[in-house]
């Protein structure tokens, strides 16, 4: 097998990582809708938390040796390693307690409502640029937000389930630039650190508002839901990043939403409104912009330069070939790149010195 087929495999199966991926975080919902009959909201957060903290943290008990030191968390990292914690405590609860009073297809939906707030964010506390097919995507997110917040097509009162389910994505909204600042760390322990902690905090609310523990029975299977939806679901999304890389992962899992509220009409039988199908069709519209637009913008260009020079009489050529990766954005009538892991002139001076 040559390079390329080799390649080719490579991407395929990390294709199919990228799907299992969002396959795996949307049973969370329905799943989690059956639990809450026999847990609580706050405690159901937790013991999900739990559940990916102990099944990841497992898995790095057989990883943690082959990590070099430099990827492990340090003081500097502590603020943000803080708030993602946190905003996963705050997160996971606020989507529970709005599972649990209104529609599990509803707040499969409003699950990417969480582009939004990550992409609004991102711009205004880190500068980052917005490109109009992305402008768009919002604008048809945040309108199906809308749609589906209302409690039917014959009343204009919001609906508290999926206004609850809106600020559990701003949470994670925020949380999602938090992890972000500490993405090169080891993820095995951003994971565990995140699901344990989270799980533990959630946990002491629930004795603190005086919520009743489950039963065991049902303590285990919220938990075994958590390493699959949660733990399993990074996991496998982490994998899928070494070959398709960030962008193009992230892409794949907008078709989440969609598969949770296939399963919610499966396996709850939620009977679904004229609201619902017009949120679903303008959240469509939108999850397809901001797949076609991660696509399209990260892509790479191999360059080659010959370089010919005379010394002592001889003429040499060498031929140099490097490559980058870039992203493409557009403002108006300007267009520019990005540019990501590519040669400075200093880099292509020492090279092609090296090469004479």
């Amino acid at each position: 097998m040559n390079l390329e087929e080799r390649k080719g495999k490579n991407t395929v199966f990390a294709v199919l990582l990228a799907l299992m991926a969002a396959v795996f975080y949307s049973i969370n919902t329905p799943f989690s809708k059956l639990l809450l009959d026999k847990i609580s909201p706050t405690f159901m957060a937790s013991f999900l938390y739990l559940g990916a903290g102990v099944g990841v943290g497992i898995l790095y008990l057989f990883q943690y040796k082959k990590e070099n030191r430099e990827e492990r968390l340090t003081r500097e990292d502590l603020p943000y390693t803080i708030g993602m914690i946190v905003l996963d405590i705050a997160a996971p609860i606020l989507l529970m307690m709005g599972i649990s009073i209104g529609s599990a297809a509803n707040a499969s939906l409003l699950g990417n409502f969480e582009i939004v707030a990550t992409t609004l964010i991102a711009l205004l506390f880190f500068k980052e640029k917005i490109s109009a097919k992305l402008w768009i995507a919002i604008g048809f997110i945040t309108a199906s937000s809308i749609v589906l917040s209302f409690q039917g097509s014959d009343s204009f009162e919001f609906s508290l389930g999926s206004v609850l389910v809106v600020l559990a994505t701003c949470c994670w909204g925020v949380e999602n630039n938090c992890t972000r600042k500490i993405s090169n760390k080891s993820t095995y322990e951003i994971v565990t650190l995140k699901g344990l902690f989270s799980g533990l905090g959630a946990f002491l609310i629930a004795l603190i508002i005086g919520e009743k523990l489950p039963p065991f029975i049902f303590i285990l299977l919220a938990m075994v839901l958590g390493f699959v939806t949660y733990g399993l679901s990074i996991f496998t999304y982490i994998r899928a990043q070494r070959d398709l890389g960030a962008a193009k992962t992230s892409a794949f899992y907008a078709i989440a939403p969609f598969v949770g509220t296939f399963l919610s009409f499966l396996i709850i039988g939620e009977k679904l409104d004229i609201m619902y199908f017009i949120g679903m069709i303008l959240m469509l519209a939108g999850s397809a912009l901001v797949v076609f637009d991660t696509l399209s913008r990260q892509h790479s260009h191999a360059h080659t330069h010959t370089i010919v020079h005379t010394h002592d009489g001889i003429t040499h050529t060498h031929v140099i070939t490097h490559e980058h990766r870039h992203n493409h954005f557009s403002h108006e009538e300007k267009h520019g790149h990005s540019h990501d892991g590519f040669m400075s002139s200093e880099e292509h001076q020492s090279c092609h010195a090296k090469a004479m």
